[in-house]
């Protein structure tokens, strides 16, 4: 018989772009973040849109400062809030904050020494409504949250495309310091331009029964490298599914 750690691979790579890798809540993509929250297509509002993302792997890849040489890392990971039905592609953070928060600085550096980093962004003033669209020319209703991650693994680099789709339905008001939206808006690329598929051929990683290998520096601090290889069992507590998106 196959040994277990053998068939998960095989499960996540046929996993194509419409669909999730799920365990325990937890959505895993084709990089180091692990996505806790949101769920996708949930309906969202409040006054911030908040993203969780677990930027160890669950523990596996050490926290900044890196090592610059060190073999395995992320260089940055940014996100976007875009809609092709409204044409809009908002900034949440590309790594440098701007006044007032209106986009926000390197979430890598955001609550030093915790594995998960909760990104709260206050919705731009388009968005502040109620329920679905109320015409034409809203700017509320369906969106994607794109996950972008600038990383190394194992002495190679890798950029990656991970959308959630998520809709702007639930009540958002006005907060006093609502960026504009002209002010965060950046041009729509289309998919073919995105090339996500491309982009992400690296696959899900660091899913429950994922051998995936990585090589950082010891955690004393020593010049040499260790390679970790992290592997997973299965037990009746523990499931990997994948879950169909609903697609926008």
């Amino acid at each position: 018989m196959m040994p277990f750690s053998g068939l998960f691979p095989l499960l996540i790579a046929s996993a194509s772009a419409a669909d999730f890798v799920t365990s325990n809540g937890q959505i895993f993509t084709p990089g180091f973040a692990v996505l806790d929250a949101p769920q996708p297509n949930s309906p969202l509002g409040g006054d911030t849109i908040e993203v969780a993302l677990d930027v160890s792997a669950n523990g596996k890849l050490n926290l900044p400062p890196y090592d610059p040489d060190s073999a395995s890392l992320i260089h940055n990971i940014t996100i976007f809030l875009y809609s092709y039905d409204t044409g809009r592609n908002f900034t949440i953070t590309n790594g440098t904050a701007s006044e007032n928060d209106a986009t926000l600085g390197d979430i890598m550096l955001s609550e030093p020494g915790s594995t998960v980093k909760h990104v709260k962004w206050t919705w731009p003033d388009c968005l502040i409504g109620d329920g679905q669209p109320d015409g034409p020319d809203s700017d509320r209703g369906n969106y994607n949250i794109s996950i972008r991650q600038s990383f190394r693994l194992n002495d190679e680099d890798h950029y990656t495309i991970f959308d959630v789709p998520i809709s702007v339905t639930n009540r958002i008001e006005f907060v006093g310091n609502n960026p504009g939206c002209d002010a965060v808006d950046n041009p729509l690329l289309t998919p073919e331009e995105i090339d996500a598929e491309t982009a992400n051929s690296v696959g899900v990683l660091f899913a429950p029964g994922d051998a995936t290998l990585i090589e950082q520096p010891t955690e004393t601090g020593d010049a040499g490298s260790k390679s970790v290889e992290w592997r997973f069992a299965l037990t009746g507590l523990l499931m990997v599914t994948t879950i169909n998106l609903i697609l926008f």
